[in-house]
């Protein structure tokens, strides 16, 4: 066989279905890696948000709420609060590429009381593409 009909051959509808099937598998990957992002960026926010809370840092829980949603006041039941414990009970689980709830069990207490309480708060997270953050749809625990 001489080169030019190798090349005749290499040039065939075969390669283009390889080609086309090599920038399928790199834009599915492109769209895995996304996904993976926003995984773990949903793990970090959550993380994030627990130490807020559990450090009584309560302007700084309110900074995951969506923006349109913010009281532009820490509402009155956050004074004397302390919480106890916070125990993340279900782990995030993504409903779809842009929707995921938590499930955590927080022990709290109000200092003049002194009476430990517990709630189960069934957290929803919303992914925002222009933000690139993850917001707390389900608003603060109802302390």
């Amino acid at each position: 066989m001489d080169t030019m009909s190798l090349r005749k051959r290499s040039a065939g509808p075969g390669t283009a279905v390889l080609v086309l099937s090599l920038v399928g598998l790199l834009l599915g990957g492109c769209a895995a890696v996304e996904k993976d992002k926003r995984v773990l960026g949903l793990d970090a926010t959550t993380r994030a948000y627990l130490a807020a809370l559990r450090w009584s840092d309560f302007e700084g829980a309110v900074a995951f709420l969506p923006p349109e949603t913010r009281p532009q006041e820490l509402p009155g039941m956050f004074t004397d609060l302390r919480i106890t414990r916070y125990e993340v009970l279900r782990p995030p689980v993504m409903l779809s590429e842009t929707r995921a709830t938590q499930t955590v069990g927080i022990e709290y207490l109000y200092e003049y009381r002194q009476i430990v309480e517990k709630i189960t708060d069934r957290q929803s997270w919303r992914w925002d593409d222009e933000a690139q953050t993850w917001w707390l749809e389900s608003g603060l625990p109802d302390f």
